[in-house]
């Protein structure tokens, strides 16, 4: 499928740069994700699409195994290499919509900052269904897009133009339905604003500066309306960052 051979490209030639971005490495949702899900010295951990392995460092100190997956297996080792001195954490590459696992193996599921690169969102769901262990728990952390119509278009046209591997950042409804659909109970959720650091983020993906320049244009020449929501902040036509939203939710596999 074309879009998951972008994926690896993109996260090949980034590697590292996900191991370093801020907006990754680190976050209140880290310490928040170990108080919601309330980890125990027994549990088996399935981290999908890991990325920089930010999520199975901080759960590897209070678990008995993670298992960090990832679609790009350059990505995948590099990971490795920075997280040698954790020997629970085992890695696999695996395909979110196609998991090598058994079904029923994992007590916790989790998945941050990594679903909007998914065609498929349906079958990652089902996915998780499938390998979580009866009232196992499953923690989604992603970029939503809003409810607005024209919000929802700009910043999923602003994400594409800056990474092509990405597919569509999703609204609130349409990932509840989805957990509904796949029998998974919210049991906790909460939305933010995220702030963005532009230059970073502009970079981490993007080294041409033709096409860095569009990007910066399609956000200063949205209208009003659109700065504000996406509170951008510029000082002479300089961005220094913008927020988007996110969603945190803790589901349960649901055994009636």
């Amino acid at each position: 499928m074309r879009e998951k051979v972008d994926v690896k490209r993109v996260f090949s030639k980034n590697k590292e740069a996900y191991v370093t971005s801020s907006t990754h490495a680190f976050g209140k949702d880290l310490s928040l994700m170990i108080n919601w899900l309330q980890p125990k010295s027994t549990m088996k951990v399935l981290d999908i699409a890991t990325g920089g392995g930010h999520v199975a460092k901080n759960l590897a100190n209070h678990v008995e195994e993670v298992v960090a997956t990832d679609i790009t297996e350059e990505m995948l080792e590099n990971t490795a290499l920075y997280l040698e001195s954790h020997k629970n954490i085992y890695y696999a590459v695996a395909d979110a919509e196609d998991l090598p696992f058994t079904g029923e193996n994992f007590d916790i599921v989790t998945c941050r900052i990594a679903a909007h690169h998914f065609p498929n969102p349906e079958r990652f769901i089902a996915e998780v269904n499938r390998v979580l262990k009866p009232e196992g728990q499953f923690l989604l952390i992603d970029n939503i897009a809003p409810e607005d119509c024209k919000f929802d278009q700009f910043i999923n046209s602003l994400e594409k133009m800056r990474d092509h591997s990405h597919i569509r950042s999703r609204s609130l409804i349409e990932w509840k339905n989805l957990f509904v659909d796949h029998d998974l109970s919210i049991i906790k959720e909460q939305t933010r604003k995220k702030v963005l650091p532009y230059r970073e983020w502009v970079q981490r993906t993007l080294d041409d500066d033709e096409t860095i320049q569009h990007v910066g244009q399609f956000i200063l020449e949205s209208d009003n309306e659109t700065k504000n929501y996406f509170q951008v902040d510029t000082e002479d036509d300089i961005i220094h960052s913008f927020a988007i939203d996110e969603w945190m939710a803790l589901g349960a596999k649901r055994t009636d």
